[in-house]
């Protein structure tokens, strides 16, 4: 077969899937080209896709601000959101039929505001189940976030949970899918077409462990930071295998090429944006399967040895849930989600103020 590119051949050969991690329309349908089969988003994303393709929603978003108009510049902006969520949804369906819902997806993120709040991400969670058969939710790993899983898995959503960077979010992720998916087979509920996934941000790990290398002269290799994250990424792979979990592994988050190639050949959802892609597939690297192939160990032992972050990270009980929102890779991330939402709601303002 001739493929069309080294991400192409990835899932055409491989059980690995790749997403496509933004849903602004130019981007996808090159990347369904390559084999994609889902995509994802977030308010940063979000807010991207307007600056990209603000062409394609200027005459909406005015015509949201007249029809709307005793509305906040908050529900013009989740009603955008959501119109932005069943536009990309779409363009998956054919995959969605075909995979039986176990593939063709796209992810839609509950407000970040509500990270505390488990009833409010449930809420919307079910709320956003009803947009499209082939929608995916999205709530941050807090404590509150994973008992928002359960309960979202309960009430029969395909969780994608996400802002999680390390093994013991992922386990208890995994967990709460699990009690959340018996409760429905005891009741008798379907799951046959439920699809959940876990989010690994590796390369948000690395950024995080690079800063504290910079910023306290940390006495070490730099080099060894840019596998932190694909360390735990494999690590947290093999237990899910050996505990047999409903959930997948996601990868996000792209720093360097090797978060592409190390996990090639794993039953994983790589999510990858546009420039990362093209990065990729011209990087000449064949995508032989190596997401079996082990960490160098002297690399793990210099991050152990180096960073307790890292060993809060890698070990499976390094953390505990409640610990998660106090982790450095969790207040970077939710802090940035949140500016993105501020932003996204701005830009919304500016349309109803005439800025």
């Amino acid at each position: 077969m001739d493929y069309k590119s080294p991400l192409h051949k990835t899932v055409m050969t491989t059980k690995t899937e790749f997403w496509n991690d933004s849903c602004a329309i130019s981007e996808l349908k090159p990347a369904i080209e390559n084999g994609a089969t889902g995509a994802t988003t977030n308010p940063v994303i979000v807010g991207n896709v307007l600056k990209k393709e603000m062409d394609l929603w200027r005459d909406r978003i005015n015509q949201l601000v007249k029809e709307m108009a005793h509305a906040s510049e908050i529900d013009i902006a989740w009603k955008l959101n959501e119109e932005m969520a069943i536009k990309g949804a779409k363009l998956f369906e054919d995959v969605f039929k075909r995979e039986k819902g176990k593939k063709g997806r796209l992810s839609i993120q509950t407000n970040a505001v509500n990270y505390r709040d488990t009833g409010a991400m449930v809420k919307q969670a079910v709320y956003f189940n009803t947009l499209a058969p082939n929608i995916q939710v999205k709530m941050p790993v807090t404590e509150e976030g994973v008992e928002a899983v359960e309960e979202s898995t309960y009430q029969g959503v395909s969780v994608n949970a996400t802002v999680s960077f390390c093994v013991p979010q992922v386990l208890a992720v995994a967990e709460a899918v699990e009690r959340g998916l018996k409760r429905r087979q005891a009741e008798g509920k379907d799951i046959s077409q439920m699809s959940p996934i876990c989010t690994m941000m590796v390369g948000r790990l690395d950024d995080a462990l690079k800063a504290i290398w910079s910023k306290q002269g940390v006495p070490c290799d730099p080099g060894i930071l840019e596998w932190a994250g694909i360390a735990c990424f494999k690590r947290a792979y093999k237990i899910y295998r050996e505990k047999k979990y409903a959930t997948r592994l996601l990868s996000a988050a792209y720093r360097n090429v090797m978060q592409w190639s190390e996990f090639v050949g794993g039953d994983v959802v790589l999510t990858i944006t546009s420039d990362w892609q093209n990065i990729i597939n011209n990087s000449g690297i064949d995508p032989a399967p190596r997401m079996d192939a082990p960490v160098d160990p002297k690399t793990i032992e210099a991050l152990l040895k180096h960073f307790p972050d890292f060993r809060k990270a890698y070990e499976p009980d390094g953390l505990k849930p409640g610990e998660f929102v106090e982790f450095l890779p969790t207040k970077r991330t939710l802090s940035q989600f949140l500016g993105g939402y501020a932003s996204l709601l701005e830009t919304i303002r500016g349309f109803m103020i005439k800025l």
